[in-house]
């Protein structure tokens, strides 16, 4: 029984990572243009996942949530919460840890799903008042907006739409997350 949840673990991990990274389009597109600066303390707690260019684990997702807590070693705990399938669905949880990439913006993150495989995390968007932001990888495969509520405005959400279009996203694969 243990080592088929160890093996189920594994192997969700592994499609994470191996989602997480993408495949680079052939064609070239400018890197994603990353906020300047991320007050990392101001940014860690609970976000709510408004929406997202899901990867495989999160097709189904309702309630989705990510926490980020600061460890002594400057690393980043994650936990990725959500419920499968309905709003009252099976809780899923994982646990990737975070490592800050680029220490003069703290924009650019590297996330560990499985060792020793690093997934990139890029800052794409931040509000002023940290109240929403926008998580990026290069292939733009992938995306996730989050906001410190479970809602955001309609006129806020477009606006950022409107961002996330201007960085090359087909923002058509954008996915509502339920929130309940």
């Amino acid at each position: 029984m243990r080592f088929s949840r160890i093996a189920v673990v594994f192997t969700t991990c592994l499609s994470v990572f191996l989602n997480l990274a993408g495949c680079e389009t052939a064609e070239k597109r400018p890197p994603l243009k990353l906020v300047e600066k991320v007050d990392i303390p101001r940014f860690m707690g609970k976000w709510y996942v408004i929406a997202n260019i899901p990867t495989l684990l999160e097709t189904d997702a309702h309630n989705a949530t990510e926490s980020y807590d600061l460890e002594k070693d400057g690393s980043i705990a994650i936990t990725f919460r959500f419920n499968k399938k309905s709003a009252d669905g099976p809780v899923a949880e994982y646990h990737p840890k975070a490592f800050i990439y680029d220490k003069n913006s703290n924009a650019e993150w590297r996330v560990q799903f499985l060792w020793p495989f690093l997934a990139d995390y890029l800052v794409i968007d931040l509000a002023d008042d940290y109240s929403f932001t926008v998580i990026g990888v290069p292939s733009r495969n992938y995306l996730w907006i989050m906001a410190r509520s479970s809602r955001l405005e309609p006129k806020t959400y477009q606006t950022i739409i409107d961002r996330i279009a201007a960085q090359g996203y087909d923002v058509r694969k954008i996915k509502m997350v339920p929130q309940s």
